[in-house]
């Protein structure tokens, strides 16, 4: 490997025949590129979906009510599903080893007023433990408390986009604004790890609000995070356990699919891990098969090299050569082609992944990358076809019997 004149000799040969060489190692090229770009691709709309979960906590299940579909317990069908206050305190007690945070959700939407300022804004009136669930960050003040539950406090906490659209440069900590004419503190600000939206969102007390709506125990939902210890096995089948109690609690049929909703984020990335991983392996099995072409490209360039060379490889053996040293002479030519080739395509890929992939930021696709495994697997089955498609081309030239390669013409 280390004999000078053996590169000489490999460098000359690649000389003499640059077109061939540069198609052939372009097919491998090629291979590899598509290849890391395939899987990058792949990781871009893994990072896409992942993102949409982002600003929730990743062990979250949502309650939502819907309409049943089936008659049950003395009940019509087609009848709609009211959550109350109650029911967040039942599954509190039902499963006190289960829930690690949870909060109740009232929507609202509501017209704010600051001095000539105004605003249209939805409302999520919450528990405390909401700031948890939903990973929201307060950068300034704080969030809404047991005592502003138990009081009905008119305060609000206010995202970043309001602040900036309400208050301009002041800060907003303890002022009044109003919301559909009545006043409310705003006792913080935060900011969230989802989108802009997010932080157009107000945060109030869920007593205030159901005491503002007619004295109503009436919730939009409900939102938890279970156990963080739990797996995806242990978590779906907590949501199982919570599906049945809840509809026993309500008369719907334990077969009814829309009597109610209950979304489990270790489901959705369940799903997300399964089709990632068969988009990658799908990415995997196009960029062998071009491989594969590749190699097959590289094996009968290196048949015709040989057959080009009989004289000289019969006269090396005439000579003393060993077959090993054929062997090796014509595998390293071929190692040679294929890792240069590959890691020219491999360092394309890398380059416009780096240029353009943090660039990318779509709800469905986001920054496309490669980890360094895939580098360092890449290089070593850049390593494995060369020696696959030097393997059959050197076992012939070692074949080559020297009294018939000296009469060849």
């Amino acid at each position: 490997m280390f004999d000078r004149d053996v590169w000489q000799e490999i460098f000359n040969t690649l000389k003499t025949n640059k077109l061939r060489t540069f198609l052939t190692g372009f097919s491998v090229g090629w291979a590899i590129f598509i290849l890391v770009m395939l899987l990058a691709s792949v990781n871009g709309m893994e990072n896409g979906f992942y993102n949409q979960f982002n600003d929730d906590a990743t062990n979250s299940i949502f309650v939502r009510p819907g309409t049943t579909s089936k008659a049950y317990g003395g009940f019509e069908e087609g009848r709609r599903i009211q959550l109350e206050n109650d029911d967040v305190e039942y599954i509190k007690q039902s499963f006190p080893e289960d829930v690690e945070y949870i909060s109740a959700r009232y929507y609202a939407n509501a017209t704010a007023r600051y001095k000539d300022e105004t605003g249209s804004y939805s409302v999520q009136a919450v528990h405390p433990d909401h700031q948890a669930i939903e990973k929201t960050l307060v950068v300034s003040g704080r969030y809404i408390n047991e005592a502003d539950i138990v009081n009905k406090a008119k305060v609000a906490v206010i995202g970043r986009k309001v602040a900036e659209d309400l208050f301009k440069d002041e800060d907003p900590l303890g002022k009044f604004v109003e919301f559909n004419g009545l006043p409310f503190r705003v006792i913080g600000v935060f900011t969230d790890d989802g989108d802009d939206n997010a932080e157009r969102r107000i945060y109030a007390p869920i007593s205030t609000y159901q005491r503002i709506y007619k004295n109503t125990n009436d919730i939009n939902m409900i939102a938890l995070t279970y156990n963080p210890t739990y797996d995806i096995s242990t978590s779906l089948e907590f949501s199982s356990r919570l599906e049945d109690i809840m509809k026993r609690r309500h008369k719907i049929d334990p077969e009814d699919q829309s009597g109610l909703y209950i979304f489990n984020y270790a489901e959705a990335y369940d799903n997300i891990s399964s089709f990632t991983a068969v988009l990658k392996g799908i990415g995997i099995g196009v960029g062998f098969l071009i491989l594969v072409a590749g190699i097959v490209g590289i094996g009968n360039i290196m048949v015709f090299t040989i057959k080009e060379r009989t004289k000289e490889i019969g006269i090396r053996k005439a000579l003393g050569a060993r077959p090993s040293q054929i062997v090796n002479l014509v595998l390293l030519e071929s190692v040679f082609i294929t890792a240069i080739s590959g890691f020219v395509g491999l360092l394309f890929a890398w380059m416009i992944l780096a240029a353009i992939g943090p660039t990318i930021q779509t709800p469905a696709f986001s920054n496309p990358s490669v980890s360094l495994s895939v580098v360092v697997t890449a290089t070593i089955v850049l390593v494995i076809a060369g020696v696959l498609a030097g393997l059959l081309p050197a076992m012939k030239a070692a074949n080559v019997k020297p009294i018939v390669a000296l009469s060849d013409k």
